[in-house]
């Protein structure tokens, strides 16, 4: 057994003993087994899972989901610490020199007229920190790791802020008809590889058109699905109301039934 001592209030530097001990030889097998890929989409689920205690603005299940967001910082600079090459203070000294670097207006000698003036030194002083000397060099950081449609729309902010971009909502969206007729004519020929890249087009347009009406591509499909969702859920209570169920119904009965809850949605 091992022991860990009980306290009325645990600090950051508890939980990092914690992991530590909970990685060691005595401690716990599956955490002894973990690796930074393994744990990967555990990662990725808790930033989620604190997004939706945000978006729930409840402070108690953001305080819960943060933990869990720390808990997979610390595990993670516990796997290189052991591996002897950075540890949880390195990770805190990089990012303080981060922030002390990109905000000169604040600890340095920069003036600034608003958060715009920020954002755009802020960009400025990040090329120059990552030595990205080409705006493609910019394009290529964005991670690949992002949800696709957070991932085209940083692409297309990067590119337009050199220009390169619409000069309103009614090219982006001249765009995105071009490449659906392009879509349309992969599918029709059959030709499903093509398809695929068309599909990519027409999604990336897609976006294009959300970020020049100032809508998040991400919140819009989401607000999507749960519409359908919801629509569906009342089709399926109208089709059960007449005495009926979906199952054994042409899709095109199932249409008409859809149609209906839309209506009323």
């Amino acid at each position: 057994m091992v022991n860990f001592e009980s306290s009325d209030k645990y600090g950051v530097e508890d939980l990092r003993r914690l992991i530590k001990l909970l990685r060691s030889p005595e401690g716990c097998p599956w955490d002894q087994e973990q690796t930074h890929l393994s744990i990967r989409r555990n990662f990725l689920e808790e930033a989620y899972e604190a997004v939706e205690a945000i978006d729930e603005n409840d402070p108690l299940h953001l305080r819960e989901e943060l933990g869990d967001v720390l808990t997979q910082v610390v595990f993670h600079a516990d796997i290189e610490d052991d591996a002897g090459t950075f540890d949880l203070d390195d990770v805190a000294d990089a990012v303080v020199r981060k922030l002390l670097f990109r905000h000169p207006h604040v600890f340095g000698d920069v003036t600034v007229s608003g958060s715009g003036e920020v954002l755009q030194n802020w960009d400025e002083l990040k090329r120059v920190e990552k030595s990205q000397s080409t705006v493609s060099d910019s394009l290529s950081s964005v991670a690949k790791s992002l949800p696709a449609l957070w991932r085209a729309e940083k692409i297309q902010k990067k590119a337009a802020k050199v220009g390169f971009d619409w000069e309103d909502v009614s090219g982006a969206f001249d765009k995105l008809r071009e490449e659906v007729d392009e879509l349309d004519a992969a599918i029709v020929s059959g030709d499903l590889e093509r398809a695929f890249f068309e599909l990519g087009d027409v999604l990336f347009s897609a976006v294009n058109v959300a970020r020049r009406i100032g809508a998040d591509p991400e919140d819009a499909l989401s607000a999507s699905s749960d519409m359908f969702v919801a629509r569906f859920s009342k089709m399926e209570e109208m089709v059960s109301g007449a005495g009926l169920t979906l199952a054994g119904m042409s899709a095109e009965e199932m249409d008409v039934w859809y149609r209906r809850a839309k209506r009323l949605l």
